[in-house]
């Protein structure tokens, strides 16, 4: 008899599991995270997890922020902000999965997969940088 596979979300809690475990201060887990949610948004996503999860991955692809400072923004921009417009969904979220990450040998390797997903997962999201980018600075004043 076959095991059945895992599903994307059996595999995010496996992927959770190591990043909150993860001894790094840095917060990987918020990376993880913004990946996730930007690879596997669909029209019943709530835009703020859209666009805090694009809002991550720039910070920290673009502007080396750890998950830590990356949190933290989310946090500054939920107190500021209450209507959110949905980013137009790319066809394409990118070629790295949450499953090539996983098969990544636990630690450094791992962790490097992690930030090469988030990078992948920004460059599909491209035609929203512009509009990310000037929330990013309207709202954050973060240039």
């Amino acid at each position: 008899m076959a095991l059945k596979a895992k599903s994307e979300q059996e595999l995010n809690h496996e992927l959770s599991y190591y990043t909150l475990a993860h001894s790094d201060p840095s917060f990987i887990h918020q990376h993880a995270v913004d990946a996730f949610a930007a690879q596997n948004t669909d029209e019943s996503s709530k835009p703020i997890s859209v666009v805090f999860a694009l809002v991550g991955l720039y910070l920290h692809v673009e502007k080396n922020f750890t998950g830590r400072q990356v949190q933290e923004a989310h946090m500054r921009l939920a107190k500021r902000r209450r209507q959110w417009i949905r980013p137009a969904l790319p066809e394409f979220r990118g070629a790295i999965r949450i499953r090539d990450v996983l098969a990544a040998e636990p630690g450094t390797a791992r962790d490097a997969m992690i930030h090469a997903w988030c990078a992948d997962v920004w460059r599909a999201w491209q035609a929203s940088k512009t509009p990310i980018v000037a929330l990013v600075k309207d709202e954050l004043g973060i240039e």
